[in-house]
């Protein structure tokens, strides 16, 4: 009986592992992952994908430092890649298990976030602006005193999205600074300007992507994926990059340093590696990836779009955010505090 009982238990010890080996936990952004491309993936490995959505980065963080997640896979920003990697909650990829991994476009390999790509590969990039209805507001779009010195037009009808480095990012450039700056004389105007301007403001959500479609907003800041989405379906949206300067950015995937689905992941990683994968990413959520010769598979509408080819004139005004100093994210994140009161 003691060995029926063994063998027994052998058996269903084999099942529950042959179970989680057909599992992948990612963790994402909301709204940010091709349906589509799951099913695909799906289908040809038969491995079933559990998207769990965050709504920032620090929520991300935050949630997989505390232990205890579950998830496998994750999606940083570029300027919190090296948290992760320096607090030891992803691990160094095994280049051998990634046949794809040639395919990352020359540009996105020695990335200052990620030298040689030894941690992630990428996901999506793209920029952080603001959304305008043209239909309400026809004035200047190219800037962020839409949201900080808001035109009377907008006023009561701008949204802010509730995403702490691109908003106390884009203030600081609007009042000359630096991304990640410690000048404190900067950094004064920028409370006191963001404090100032907050009256104005209709809320601090996301959700634009529908509410701008709909009406229920004039105004946003907000990204240029969401903003394309936005302006497809309600054709007055118009995209505006900050002339004063605004923030770019790449989500990449890592392996998470505790995931229990590890091959599974690599598949996973190896798969959205193929360009036209990684060109139903982008058709989902409407960024540019950063897998080269993923551009025969993309969506026609995606290839002269305003708000994934930035215009010539404003190139030079963005930048990728750095990995801001423990200093300079204490003083972000009393402006912000203040900020949500």
């Amino acid at each position: 009986m003691k060995k029926l009982l063994s063998a027994t238990a052998m058996l269903l010890a084999s099942a529950s592992l042959a179970q989680a080996a057909g599992e992948l936990q990612l963790f994402n952004w909301g709204n940010y992952t091709s349906p589509e491309l799951l099913e695909k993936f799906e289908k040809e490995t038969g491995i079933k994908v559990t998207v769990t959505d965050y709504d920032s980065n620090d929520t991300a963080l935050a949630k997989v430092e505390a232990g205890g997640h579950g998830f496998d896979l994750v999606v940083p920003s570029a300027n919190y890649v090296q948290i992760w990697v320096e607090k030891g909650l992803i691990t160094e990829l095994d280049r051998s298990k990634l046949a794809n991994i040639g395919n990352i476009a020359p540009e996105w390999v020695n990335v200052p976030w990620d030298e040689g790509r030894k941690f992630t590969v990428p996901w999506q990039w793209g920029s952080t602006g603001v959304a305008v209805n043209t239909s309400v507001y026809d004035g200047d779009v190219n800037t962020s005193a839409i949201f900080l010195d808001v035109p009377d037009a907008l006023k009561g009808k701008i949204n802010v999205v509730p995403e702490m480095n691109d908003v106390v990012n884009l203030a600081i450039m609007y009042y000359g600074g630096e991304a990640c700056t410690e000048d404190t004389e900067v950094l004064k105007k920028v409370r006191d300007g963001l404090l100032a301007a907050k009256p104005d403001w209709i809320s601090m959500d996301y959700g634009a992507t529908e509410k701008l479609s709909n009406n229920d907003w004039a105004a946003s800041v907000n990204w240029n994926g969401s903003t394309m989405r936005a302006r497809l379906a309600n054709p007055a949206v118009k995209y505006g990059y900050p002339k004063e300067g605004y923030p770019l950015w790449m989500d990449s995937v890592g392996l998470l340093k505790d995931a229990k689905n590890v091959e599974e992941a690599y598949k996973f990683l190896d798969f959205i590696l193929m360009p036209e994968n990684a060109a139903l990413i982008s058709a989902f959520a409407r960024y540019a990836n950063g897998v080269a010769g993923s551009e025969a598979f993309m969506p026609d509408d995606m290839k002269d779009a305003p708000e994934v080819v930035i215009p010539e004139e404003f190139k030079a005004s963005g930048h990728f955010l750095p990995t801001c100093s423990p200093k300079a994210q204490e003083y972000m994140t009393a402006i912000w505090t203040e900020l949500q009161k």
